[in-house]
């Protein structure tokens, strides 16, 4: 649980109603993709499916217009919101502003948000006392610290659930293929299975290379004492930066937080600058990567399923292409399941064509009667005063309208819920790492391990990670996730799917040249870039001037906090022993 002095309210975050799309909401308990029967026939639920299959709605929901020039479809579709919403209570202007807590986030009661945040803090503290980690055969004393220990690594990953789970579902629940509530509990499952299935079993001692060990041979305690300090330090930050809706790279906040704990007690000697330099680059590298990638597939999204004589048609055929080129890519690149190229090829386009099938198979099952009408209706008009300002894909194109954008809509929705599945499971077995393994060494260096360069992580570990990371994404993930997907800019299915897309490919392919990438400073970048495919005034500046700033100052703060938590931890240490 965050501690007392953070409230449930912020002035810098936003409602769910505004980056849930104007989604109506039902009273009473959904099940995870739970259909929407509360709307009328004609305008709820593209995703549609008898007997509890997946629904929701996209076009109607969507009150941005996908036309460059917003106009008359903006108008049409702003009618739909307002005939949807005529009979629910709406926040005012003002209110719009403040972030309500996880009850009103949730539509749950406040008995029971307090009553899950209780049961998951007394989980937090009861369940290490059964973890084969805390060793056999060890004193009282350090059975005690190693469950310090394991509560300073369950506090980094908390907050890690509670920061990091936007980059895999903020554009989902801001473009409305999920409400915050699917988003949330679909994260949950896959970032514990992420976490206890992918999370690396052998990690560096320092994190990314980024101190260096020989410097503390010796001096256990005072290794172990930074160690918990940067978990507590990388913590508190992402904490900060989480109550204000600030999306931070959580792997900074640890590199910070060492780098300031090296400094000082190691001195210049004891960091790897050159490292360093590789972390502050990505704060560039990164957003300028993601926005010129969702640029261009936002852009080709435009040019040849909007321009294109049927547009769903050209939505339901570029779909299960999409899907191959992603599958197969990435289970080459990142799941590589033999180390001989012939073999391992073959492979990932067997997963690529199974991913391909299975795709089509659903489209067309859920969206088939829309694909028939639209191909037995005449083509609908579009916009005749949007004119070609250049060509190509830099062409202005006249959004679909009617039932050719309730298709594309639909299966742009089906892709990015797709994509942000995926992100949020090797999100978990990735970013775990950033608090599991400080914790993992420290609890070496405690139960008498010696200080190499390589630590076995246990699977019990890992499961304790992916909890953590689960807590906080139940309890404060909604915060970054209104920043994601509605304070940069306004999203849409095309929209999200091309930021979800571009971010996954950039930082796949990066991470493979060894190129520094930051997974949320791409993601950020990847939102802006769809924003300004649409228009500079579709970014919202204050916003990106509040991210930018609080990535410039998350090195500096870690260290900071770093260094004055180690002071602390030196002076009780020295009590114990």
């Amino acid at each position: 649980m965050p501690p007392p002095f953070c409230s449930s309210s912020s002035r810098n975050t936003v409602s769910p109603e505004a980056f849930l799309l104007h989604k109506h909401r039902s009273s009473s308990s959904a099940l995870l993709l739970k259909p929407n029967l509360s709307l009328p026939r004609s305008s709820y639920s593209l995703l549609s499916l008898k007997n509890s299959r997946l629904t929701h709605s996209f076009a109607s929901i969507s009150s941005f217009a996908e036309a460059e020039g917003e106009g008359e479809e903006e108008q049409n579709e702003g009618l739909q919101v307002q005939k949807h919403h005529h009979d629910e209570p709406t926040k005012t202007e003002a209110g719009d502003d403040d972030l309500p807590g996880m009850a009103q986030a949730f539509h749950i009661s406040s008995s029971t948000a307090s009553a899950i945040s209780i049961c998951i803090a007394l989980a937090a503290l009861t369940l290490p006392f059964f973890m084969k980690s805390l060793g056999q055969g060890l004193d009282i004393k350090t059975k005690l610290l190693s469950h310090a220990t394991l509560l300073f690594g369950f506090y980094m990953a908390w907050n890690i659930g509670a920061n990091d789970v936007a980059n895999a579902m903020g554009t989902s629940v801001g473009s409305g293929a999920l409400t915050l509530r699917q988003a949330v509990l679909t994260a949950a499952v896959l970032e514990f299975s992420g976490a206890l299935l992918m999370g690396t079993h052998v990690t560096s001692t320092m994190q990314k290379g980024i101190l260096v060990t020989s410097v503390f041979q010796g001096k256990d305690t005072l290794l172990f004492a930074g160690l918990l300090s940067s978990l507590a330090a990388a913590g508190t930050w992402l904490q900060v930066a989480s109550y204000y809706g600030w999306p931070v790279s959580t792997t900074h906040c640890i590199v910070g937080s060492m780098v300031g704990f090296g400094l000082v007690y190691g001195g210049a000697g004891a960091v790897f600058w050159s490292s360093l330099a590789r972390v502050t680059s990505s704060w560039v590298i990164s957003p300028i990567l993601g926005a010129l990638v969702s640029f261009l597939v936002y852009k080709c999204i435009r040019r040849f399923v909007y321009s294109a004589p049927n547009p769903g048609q050209a939505a339901a055929a570029a779909a299960p292409i999409a899907v191959f080129v992603g599958v197969t890519g990435i289970s080459f690149a990142a799941f590589p399941l033999s180390k001989i190229f012939p073999l391992a090829l073959a492979q990932a386009l067997a997963f690529g064509a199974a991913g391909a099938f299975l795709v089509y198979r659903i489209i067309h099952k859920q969206l088939g009667h829309l694909l028939v009408k639209s191909t037995s209706l005449q083509p609908e008009p579009k916009d005749t005063n949007i004119h070609n300002k250049s060509i190509g894909i830099f062409s202005d194109i006249a959004g679909p309208k009617g039932t050719q954008l309730e298709i594309v809509y639909g299966v742009f929705g089906y892709m990015q819920v797709l994509s942000a599945c995926f992100m949020s499971f090797a999100h978990g077995g990735n970013d775990v790492s950033n608090a599991i393994g400080p914790l993992a060494a420290a609890l070496s260096i405690l139960h008498g391990g010696a200080s190499g360069t390589k630590i076995v992580i246990p699977i019990d570990v890992l499961a304790w990670g992916g909890f953590g990371i689960v807590g906080g994404l139940m309890i404060w993930g909604y915060r970054v996730i209104a920043t994601i997907g509605k304070k940069i800019t306004e999203l849409t299915p095309t929209r999200g799917f091309a930021a979800e897309f571009a971010a996954a490919s950039v930082v796949l392919f990066a991470s493979k040249l060894g190129l520094p990438i930051s997974a949320t400073h791409t993601l950020v970048g990847a939102v802006m870039g769809v924003g300004f495919a649409r228009g500079l005034n579709s970014v919202r500046a204050e916003t990106v001037k509040e991210i930018v700033l609080s990535w410039a100052v998350t090195i500096p703060v870690g260290a900071t906090l770093a260094v004055f938590y180690t002071w602390i931890l030196t002076k009780l240490l020295s009590f114990i022993y």
